[in-house]
């Protein structure tokens, strides 16, 4: 012990580095715990923003899918409305380049549409639905644009008297104060008027039979057999 004493009342002076020393080992140490803790809190944050851009992905699907069911839902107005497609019948002539184009945005948007905003769990994807979405909207806004400009324009006179005709006819076979048997009569001369001018869409027949089907049935029921 004495010679301990002895060695370091000679080497008083290592006093100095070694204090500077464990001060600089120290000073590390701080760093060091200050760095982990910083690291942590980016890791926190990273995970937080993670978490946050899930949520707004799923909700910008979520309006994605509520702008595609809008479209969607104009667009029936027109195919489940044989009225409203007499006054606009570009909306099923596909002969007409911008009915076209609206049909293959829509066939795309379809085809692109998640069965839940959950589904979609990449950027890609949201972004190939997004894209198909916007051409559908932007379609149809065209196709209706155009649709309303022209109306009936590139039919003759006559096919224009006969489109009007068809739409009083209907008219009547929708009418339930009128007898079965006028509805049944008016609903097929209303079919006669508009063959060769427009092509009615399956939906478009089927909607139309569905709100007539009283009569229609009425008017097609087999007379009652009456035994002698």
């Amino acid at each position: 012990m004495e010679s301990l004493f002895e060695f370091l009342s000679d080497k008083w002076w290592l006093v100095f580095p070694l204090s500077a020393f464990a001060g600089h080992w120290a000073n590390s140490l701080r760093k060091a715990s200050e760095r982990r803790h910083q690291r942590k809190v980016e890791l926190y944050k990273l995970r937080n923003q993670h978490l946050e851009a899930g949520k707004a992905s799923t909700a910008e699907v979520e309006a994605l899918m509520a702008a595609h069911d809008a479209t969607n839902s104009r667009w029936l107005e027109y195919e489940l409305d044989v009225g409203k497609l007499i006054d606009f019948p570009l909306m099923t002539d596909v002969r007409e380049p911008m009915t076209v184009a609206f049909l293959r945005a829509k066939r795309e948007a379809d085809g692109q549409r998640p069965a839940s905003a959950a589904d979609v769990t990449s950027p890609a994807r949201l972004e190939a639905y997004r894209k198909a979405v916007d051409s559908f909207v932007v379609a149809l806004d065209v196709a209706e644009r155009e649709a309303r400009r022209i109306r009936d324009s590139k039919f003759t006179g006559p096919e224009r008297g006969r489109l009007a005709k068809a739409r009083k006819l209907l008219m009547i076979a929708e009418n339930h104060a009128a007898t079965p048997a006028e509805r049944q009569a008016a609903y097929k001369r209303a079919r006669r008027e508009l063959d060769g001018l427009i092509v009615l869409p399956d939906a478009t027949v089927a909607a139309l039979e569905e709100r007539m089907a009283p009569g229609l049935d009425a008017g097609r029921r087999p007379p009652e057999f009456r035994p002698n």
